[in-house]
């Protein structure tokens, strides 16, 4: 009687989160637009900032920098902000250069620190590299890594051509696992320095009706756990954010509100709140930062069932 009730009970609660996720589609990363989609503005990556004679660097080297990937906007530019008010100098990296202009501009003129934007397309295998080489000619030095950038839908495995596929899994997993491997260098030499992945809740358990999105999240959990033990004697701590349904767009929270109600919203945490308790915590070097009390429970719950009962629940929840 009591395992029964205990199951209706968890059953309950996971068939909300589910739903508040895939079919509001507020999953905490930050999304990009494939590269095939219409109304795309491309960014070319084979534009070599790391060799451009005519770029002086002009930033302020007295502080810190933390270089934000995918931080022009939704959560990657909540954590730029909370940097910026602990008073990091930024780098930030984003495809198009519109609203990486307008983050520097704003981030600039409200909290006085120094932004240097990159356009690059971090789904590419040369972007990494470049970006890298561009830091180290400059001797950025670099005390925070955020791995923000990242793609998701409401479907995906069934659903997308491969291409798309491919492109999922290069910005959600490569795009940090490159970042992380040509940045180390400056981030040993400015030591102690951090790490910050942004994974998901869909990380903790398979999900069929977003089979590859949590596939890629759960490779940026295991990835985020197994590096903080590589790199405890470099003196550099690493973290992941996994956060529930955020609210990075107006018409989200409406959407909430209205299929969700007071238990939706209750679940949903703001960027801003997001990047605030994400900086602090990787600040703390905390390894796994799950926001708000609510997708606390989620989380210990969706790693406490058996995994065949969180995937079957996914499933019939998906359905609907």
């Amino acid at each position: 009687m009591m395992k029964s009730a205990f199951l209706y009970f968890a059953s309950f609660f996971i068939v909300i989160f589910v739903y508040a996720q895939s079919e509001v589609g507020a999953w905490g990363a930050v999304k990009s637009t494939p590269l095939n989609s219409p109304g795309l503005v491309y960014i070319d990556s084979s534009l070599d900032f790391a060799n451009n004679d005519t770029m002086v660097y002009q930033g302020d080297k007295s502080r810190p920098y933390a270089l934000v990937a995918g931080g022009s906007k939704g959560i990657g530019y909540a954590i730029s902000e909370a940097l910026a008010k602990r008073g990091y100098n930024l780098i930030l990296i984003a495809r198009h250069t519109d609203s990486l202009n307008a983050a520097k501009n704003k981030l600039e003129s409200i909290y006085h620190i120094h932004v240097e934007t990159l356009p690059y397309d971090l789904s590419l295998d040369s972007s990494a590299t470049q970006i890298a080489d561009w830091c180290t000619q400059r001797d950025i030095p670099l005390k925070m890594l955020c791995n923000v950038a990242g793609f998701g839908g409401a479907r995906d495995y069934l659903s997308l051509p491969l291409d798309t596929l491919r492109y999922m899994i290069n910005l959600n997993i490569g795009s940090a696992i490159s970042l992380t491997l040509t940045l180390l260098p400056l981030l040993e030499k400015n030591a102690p320095s951090y790490i910050l992945n942004v994974g998901s809740m869909a990380g903790f358990a398979p999900i069929p009706v977003k089979n590859m999105y949590s596939a890629t999240k759960s490779a940026v959990v295991f990835f985020s756990y197994s590096l903080k033990y590589q790199l405890k004697e470099k003196n550099i701590s690493v973290s992941v954010l996994c956060p529930g349904p955020v609210f990075t767009k107006p018409e989200i929270k409406k959407d909430t509100k209205e299929k969700l109600g007071w238990i939706g919203m209750k679940m949903a945490v703001s960027p801003e709140r997001v990047g605030e308790i994400a900086v602090r915590e990787t600040l703390n070097k905390k390894l796994v930062i799950v926001p708000g009390t609510l997708a606390k429970f989620m989380a210990f719950l969706i790693r406490f069932l058996p995994r065949r009962w969180i995937v079957s629940i996914y499933n019939k929840a998906g359905k609907k």
